[in-house]
């Protein structure tokens, strides 16, 4: 694909996002579309957004567990940027009627550094090295392909599919946590609606980190010190609408929730 048409299809997601109006998969029309022409529209999407004001906050790994490859039919992880626009804090309500096309929330391990990460070769002593501190947070995805038919290409080239974020309120040193064994339990409306543990995240959140760091180091992008790293997905992507209450708990981590609207 040429450049015009790399542009054109991230104007098309683009647009999709700003009129909440899906559109159909791009690997449809474009089926030669390769995994790298995907992140050069997704490179365009994220332009668009910039120049309307946005701003670069962090980064996101996609896609790393079992049950969410199975769930949208894919088979290797991807990466987003997360901009200031996504962010919500605990407390806060999340706008996903005003916001977002087709929303799904999966509780996660968020990371914030202290230091930049610049592949390749980083390891996990390095994230851990590099890591300020662990948060629990919910991710709520969106697609901006009608039904979420997507292939790998299309969440790429939707920014791996980014939607909102919310951080909760408590902090704890990655040194304090067993990452592989700590527990997640997700409440929808009072009910338990999923459980899962750090090992579901490609073996440990941790490996996701360093990948992320590596693959972007492929392109010279680091993971920069102060930024929030969204580490995937620790169990089943869950659909929601507004007045949703959701609850995650991670042990030896907290707890965060969120009222959606």
């Amino acid at each position: 694909m040429n450049k015009d048409l790399i542009q054109q299809c991230g104007d098309q997601l683009y647009h999709a996002m700003i009129n909440k109006k899906p559109i159909r998969p791009l690997t449809e029309s474009h089926p030669e579309m390769s995994i790298e022409t995907a992140y050069h529209i997704s490179l365009h999407m994220l332009e668009r957004r910039l120049a309307a004001g946005e701003r670069v906050i962090g980064k996101k790994i996609g896609l790393t567990s079992n049950a969410v490859q199975t769930m949208l039919g894919v088979d290797q992880p991807d990466y987003g940027y997360l901009t200031d626009s996504m962010a919500f804090s605990q407390g806060e309500e999340m706008p996903i009627s005003d916001r977002l096309v087709q929303p799904r929330a999966e509780g996660e391990i968020a990371f914030i550094l202290k230091k930049d990460l610049l592949g390749p070769g980083i390891t996990n002593a390095d994230v851990f090295a590099a890591t300020e501190c662990l948060i629990p947070c919910f991710e709520v995805v969106d697609s901006r392909v009608e039904d979420w038919q997507i292939r790998i290409q299309d969440t790429i080239a939707d920014n791996a599919s980014c939607g909102l974020f919310l951080l909760g309120d408590q902090a704890v040193s990655p040194h304090k946590v067993d990452l592989t064994t700590c527990g997640m339990v997700v409440e929808k409306n009072g009910s338990i609606i999923s459980t899962g543990a750090g090992a579901a995240a490609w073996g440990s959140p941790v490996n996701c980190i360093a990948w992320l760091a590596n693959k972007l180091g492929e392109f010279g992008i680091p993971l920069k010190a102060g930024e929030v790293i969204l580490s995937g997905s620790l169990v089943p992507l869950e659909p929601v609408t507004a007045g949703d209450f959701m609850n995650v708990s991670i042990n030896g981590i907290g707890n965060a929730s969120v009222r959606f609207v």
